[in-house]
């Protein structure tokens, strides 16, 4: 709360607004309205008021001051912008695999900014790995595993409260069930994180998401009717930009219908930590590190190699020319003179 209380002594009103634009709301039930224009920080403009306003209004300056600093310190922590969410890596222990056995690794740390992917046979147990992360498994799950946040434990809100989740999960199985067009839902989304630019987020979010669509929608389209891919490229694109979620988890989206790659880097543009599991090898050979699951335990981490990324970029231009087709047939275009 100290550093709020040293905001309001330097910012001028337009700006502490700019920055807190729910704080209007709370100022104007006490009295104090402002336009948002305002060159002067707050007590200073309370300090100006009149006699007669203090008294017309029952304003008492250092009450308002006190409690400007206790609201907007309430309304950080409840929509997840206070310095606690800041997660910079974290941190997973060893457990055991279905047989009990103890997992071949010392700790596994990571960090933001980089893609961490998860393989292994279906059924093997990377989907179990997926809930520990978002559990954050403190060995009260199936394999015993624990996770540190930033090398502390986790504060228990972060785990069962749903407004403070540190962990965002897409799934190539996402429907929607609201009766909303494109905007309509994102816009609710914006106006629940009182984001100050809620247009121009709105409009960001669904030019990347027709980026990574086969297909493009428009804002006025409604989300039910939503293709499958279309769908998940909108969550995606609402992850990486209107989430505040610093942790993502990706449970196999290959054949999500988007362009994987763009999504990809869309989330490491917005400095997520991605964990993905996955059966594509394009994707797999994208992350920095892979893990390999066998029998629902940590089997082996490997970290992808230099001949690996130069057999990741035939594997890109084989893909492309597969979307390339793919588009072309959707579009009823014949595949007759295609240069493979």
């Amino acid at each position: 709360m100290k550093r709020i209380r040293e905001e309001l002594e330097k910012l001028e009103c337009r700006q502490l607004l700019g920055r807190y634009p729910f704080l209007n709301s709370y100022l104007s039930v006490q009295g104090l309205g402002l336009t948002g224009d305002e060159m002067e920080t707050l007590p200073t403009l309370l300090a100006r008021l009149s006699p007669d306003e203090i008294e017309d209004k029952a304003l008492d300056a250092e009450t308002i001051i006190a409690g400007t600093v206790t609201y907007i310190s309430q309304m950080l922590e409840f929509l997840g912008g206070g310095k606690e969410r800041s997660v910079d890596e974290i941190t997973l222990y060893p457990g055991t695999n279905k047989s009990g056995e103890p997992e071949n690794f010392e700790k596994l740390t990571f960090q933001r900014g980089e893609i961490v992917c998860i393989v292994g046979p279906t059924g093997s147990g990377k989907s179990r790995l997926l809930a520990d992360i978002e559990w954050m498994a403190q060995k009260d799950t199936p394999t015993h595993r624990r996770l540190l946040v930033n090398g502390e434990v986790p504060d228990p809100k972060w785990r069962f409260s749903s407004s403070d989740k540190l962990v965002a999960q897409l799934s190539q199985n996402m429907n929607f069930v609201m009766d909303l067009t494109v905007e309509e839902f994102l816009r609710l989304h914006a106006d629940s994180r009182m984001v100050n630019n809620a247009e121009e987020v709105v409009q960001n979010i669904i030019h990347e998401a027709n980026a990574l669509a086969g297909e493009q929608f428009a804002r006025d389209t409604a989300i039910t009717s939503l293709s499958g891919g279309q769908s998940r490229a909108l969550m995606i694109a609402d992850t990486a930009i209107l989430s505040r979620s610093p942790i993502v988890l990706i449970d196999e989206i290959e054949n999500a219908g988007i362009d994987r790659k763009k999504a990809l880097t869309l989330l490491l543009n917005e400095e997520k930590i991605v964990l993905m599991a996955t059966h594509d090898p394009m994707l797999a050979l994208m992350g920095d590190r892979r893990i390999v699951i066998k029998n629902g335990g940590i089997h082996r981490v490997i970290e992808t190699s230099d001949r690996e990324r130069a057999i990741l970029s035939n594997i890109e231009a084989l893909d492309f020319k597969v979307q390339s087709m793919r588009h072309m047939l959707r579009q009823g275009e014949s595949l007759e003179n295609f240069e493979f």
